[in-house]
């Protein structure tokens, strides 16, 4: 499979939010999330189809394939990994981190991502041993 753009991961990352939360993804509420018009998202939904990472048809359900559901699952982990590491080992605030946690899920390569996640872990658990140690 060819790499997604990052637009693609969007919507993709999208949908799989949408199903998770609500039990369905829609053309309007994807738009209303990605600050995008109907129009984009139709085109979005087309491209992601003909790779066969979405079943779309017009006014029909919108679902992930296996291969997409996958794709999505490998999008929002990185996405909540990387905001988390922003949070927990940078400092910054929710809205932030979740902010560049978004720009960053797509350029982040893989073992630069589990490396972050490992230095998340070895933080959080430091901080807990920490906090036991006052109580």
């Amino acid at each position: 499979m060819e790499k997604l753009s990052f637009s693609l991961e969007d919507y993709i990352e999208e949908i799989y939010n949408q199903i998770i939360n609500t039990g369905q993804a829609k053309v309007t509420a994807i738009a209303s999330a990605l600050g995008v018009k109907k129009a984009s998202v139709t085109g979005a939904l087309n491209s992601l189809a003909e790779k066969k990472l979405i079943n779309y048809a017009p006014y029909s359900e919108i679902t992930l394939t296996e291969e997409g559901e996958k794709i999505a699952k490998k999008i929002r982990e990185k996405h909540e990994n990387l905001a988390e590491f922003f949070m927990t080992v940078l400092g910054a605030g929710k809205p932030e981190a979740v902010d560049i946690a978004c720009k960053m899920e797509h350029i982040v390569p893989d073992k630069i991502f589990e490396n972050m996640v490992k230095l998340t872990a070895c933080v959080k658990s430091e901080l807990k041993e920490k906090i036991g140690k006052l109580y």
